[in-house]
């Protein structure tokens, strides 16, 4: 069984990493080097400038913004600021450990090992709301998704999914008027925290529908 790695945070690690975490957000993005000539009479000429001189300085990341502006708590407690997520398309889950659509931790494990790098992640939120099928602790639900499935995108701290409950939802529902109305409901958000969409708990983790909607926010 492989040892799985879950990114610990305040969310949106343990999203940059529930990117990367990952990644700081997997919102990494110089000149052209000097032909061999120029870097020779560099080396011989004590006039002349240094070959990067007149590069220019780095660009200063940018500002987190949107849901990504948000802090969270990874699921070991440690804090987990979203901005870690700039830059990643990010699906957000709330996950439960007893439910019927449980399984969908494999789908999703597997589209966190097949997409999950730079500009994509996975996160998931653990949610007793629904059947009160997440009872157990934090240490208890990392077991189980280490043991099961070997989850190794980024998982934050349990919350409750209604209003005032948690930013992270909150800023969700701003976004696309829904809620989670059961366990394992879908939110595919864009690489600049802006925009989401939603899907409910029965659209699966390889289905074409949820697929699309990240294919269209890696592009943007």
């Amino acid at each position: 069984m492989r040892t799985a790695h879950l990114l610990t945070l305040p969310i949106l690690a343990t999203l940059a990493a529930c990117g990367s975490t990952t990644d700081a957000a997997s919102g990494t993005q110089g000149s052209a080097p000097a032909s061999t000539e120029v870097g020779a009479a560099a080396a011989t000429s004590p006039e002349a400038a240094p070959a990067d001189a007149d590069a220019a300085p780095a660009a200063a990341p940018s500002a987190p913004t949107g849901l990504y502006a948000l802090d969270a708590t990874a699921l070991g407690g440690e804090a987990m600021p979203l901005a870690a997520l700039q830059g990643k398309v990010t699906v957000f889950v709330n996950v439960a450990s007893k439910c019927g659509y449980t399984g969908q931790y494999a789908g999703l494990q597997e589209l966190q090992e097949e997409l999950g790098g730079d500009d994509f992640t996975v996160v998931g939120i653990p949610s007793n709301d629904f059947g009160r099928q997440e009872p157990g602790s934090a240490a208890e639900i990392q077991a189980f998704c280490q043991e099961n499935y070997g989850v190794t995108f980024p998982m934050l701290a349990k919350t409750g999914t209604k209003e005032g409950d948690s930013p992270i939802f909150d800023g969700l529902a701003g976004m696309t008027g829904e809620r989670p109305g059961w366990n394992f409901c879908k939110f595919v958000v864009s690489k600049d925290g802006s925009q989401a969409r939603f899907f409910k708990s029965n659209v699966g983790p390889d289905s074409q529908e949820l697929r699309g909607a990240i294919a269209e926010y890696r592009a943007l």
